[in-house]
């Protein structure tokens, strides 16, 4: 009971609890400290220890935030919205691990729900729910089936081939289930669900920029030569001519006054100074045919010339020069590394899939991540969740001890005979005592005390069926964590990430949580369990 983080008198975690288990076991001499060493089973810490490694290199590569904007990218609504989310986090959890899926994404479905005016809880459940059924389809999606692959031998491509289809079948069924059960909320308008009140219309920054007053740059004559003394001309030419058109429509009016006279003298000088001309030119120095070339700058009205030398280029414009090469540089950088992470990762995975050892193939993917980071690894085997490895360790001891105990054995002869995998009575009966002891004891602890057992019993009917008995358990242990909210740790995960976010936080409940969980799981759970069979 230690071992569960919930009961009220033991409320000490699932990690101490494993270690408290684990020493009243040595202690009370139920096992020796040789065999309780002797239990712990490393090739499920190092592939536990090199997949965590691996998902800490992608969440640093933006993989997860790129998942991200894949649910809002074009998104047509909110149903559209909620099957998205259905999708990618299962498909995320299979190759990533579900707890880390729900990690990474629930503040961002948070903050996507929100800024569209919609009920959190769906989605928030959408998310939990879907990674527990797609983290089913792999060996490395959760922890009980990082355990099922290491003592079945079944190797990842046949675990793939024969839960992956269910997987399937149950996201889409649960999707269809979460629509059905919130069509009502999710058709409510957003104006109904007490968005913003309209208020004065707001102007894109860029727009404000386009619509702003940019000052005519002065063009630039390439040579000074004899004709340009008629294209200066030209405009006095016209102010003359301007002048005396004036000065006739002066003569044709009556001046009445002597401030009048004085009004058109000044509006004569304003025309006649608004019509000069400034041209800028540039041409070679007649004294230095090597030197640069000079500016020089004639104004109509006198008729001379200045010469204004070429700076320099400043050596602020140098060092932008070089900031921008720098950020050019460092972004090719990022872009390869990233590039160099998807690739390794990619190449575990297809290591998996041709029958390699899973723990070390993990391992090595983590150990070649760790030596491109051209880094001290600290920073990142600091994220590493040591508790969970812990957790392991104390449960691998305690579970032994409690089997030496005989209590399991004389439990699993009683329903043995009844829970046979030959008839669909029986695979009925396991896959409730599955469900039930998964939610009581969570789900680890329940493959570690069944698998054995229940692959034995499959052993005595055929091959075939040992292999099919180790799959029904890693379906039936993972959907059960759909049961309630306290069935999975990444349903816990979603919960406390959802309720601590902090600017769009939501308690989801446990009787929320329930009332949803209940059918989904059986509807799922019975789905999943004909197609694993028929495998």
């Amino acid at each position: 009971m230690a071992v569960f983080p919930t009961v009220p008198f033991m409320p000490v975690g699932r990690t101490a609890g494993s270690l408290l288990g684990a020493m009243l076991m040595v202690l009370f001499r139920v096992i020796s400290p040789e065999d309780a060493y002797a239990a712990i089973d490393l090739p499920i810490i190092g592939l536990l220890f090199g997949t965590m490694v691996v998902s800490i290199f992608l969440e640093r590569a933006d993989m997860f935030k790129y998942l991200g904007n894949l649910l809002s990218w074009k998104s047509r609504g909110s149903k559209d919205l909620l099957f998205r989310v259905c999708i990618v986090s299962a498909f995320a959890s299979a190759l990533f691990t579900n707890d880390t899926c729900c990690v990474v994404l629930t503040e961002f479905i948070l903050k996507v729900a929100r800024q569209n005016n919609l009920p959190p809880q769906p989605f928030l459940l959408a998310l939990a729910t879907s990674s527990n059924i797609g983290s089913a389809a792999t060996p490395i999606g959760n922890p009980q089936n990082l355990v099922i692959a290491v003592e079945s031998g079944i190797s990842f491509g046949q675990f793939l081939l024969g839960v992956f289809p269910a997987m399937i079948v149950g996201v889409l069924t649960n999707a269809a289930i979460l629509l059905l059960y919130f069509w009502k909320y999710l058709s409510v308008e957003k104006d109904q669900e007490g968005g913003q009140p309209e208020g004065p219309e707001v102007v894109a920054d860029d727009e404000v920029t386009s619509h702003r007053f940019t000052p005519a740059r002065m063009s630039h004559v390439s040579s000074l030569n004899p004709d340009d003394v008629d294209c200066i001309s030209e405009p006095i030419i016209r102010s003359n001519s301007v002048s005396t058109s004036v000065n006739e429509n002066l003569r044709s009016r009556s001046i009445n006054s002597e401030a009048d006279i004085q009004l058109a003298i000044k509006s004569l000088r304003a025309s006649s100074m608004s019509h000069e001309m400034v041209e800028v030119s540039t041409v070679p120095d007649r004294r230095d045919e090597g030197a640069s070339s000079r500016k020089f700058t004639r104004t109509a009205s006198q008729q001379r010339s200045v010469i204004i030398e070429d700076l320099p280029p400043s050596p602020e414009a140098n060092g932008e020069k070089e900031k921008e090469a720098q950020v050019e540089e460092k972004r090719w950088k990022i872009l390869v590394w990233k590039t160099a992470v998807y690739l390794i990762t990619l190449g575990m995975l297809i290591a998996l899939l041709m029958g390699l050892n899973m723990s070390w193939t993990a391992i090595t993917a983590a150990l070649v991540l760790l030596a491109l980071d051209f880094t001290d690894a600290q920073a990142c085997l600091e994220k590493v969740s040591y508790s969970l490895l812990i957790f392991f360790c104390g449960m691998f001891i305690t579970v032994d001890g409690f089997n030496k105990t005989g209590i399991p054995n004389t439990l699993w002869e009683l329903v043995e005979p009844y829970s046979r995998i030959d008839s669909a009575k029986g695979v009925a009966l396991l896959a409730v005592v599955i469900l039930i002891l998964s939610n009581v004891a969570s789900n680890v602890p329940t493959v570690l005390l069944l698998g054995t057992r229940v692959a034995a019993s499959a052993a005595a009917i055929s091959h075939g069926s040992e292999r099919k008995a180790w799959l029904i358990l890693a379906w039936v242990s993972t959907v059960a964590g759909n049961l309630t909210l306290l069935g999975s740790a990444a349903n816990l995960i979603v919960c406390e990430q959802a309720r601590r976010a902090q600017f769009f936080g939501y308690n989801l409940t446990f009787w929320s949580h329930l009332r949803f969980g209940v059918p989904s799981t059986i509807i799922v759970t019975a789905i999943g369990l004909l197609i694993v069979i028929s495998y």
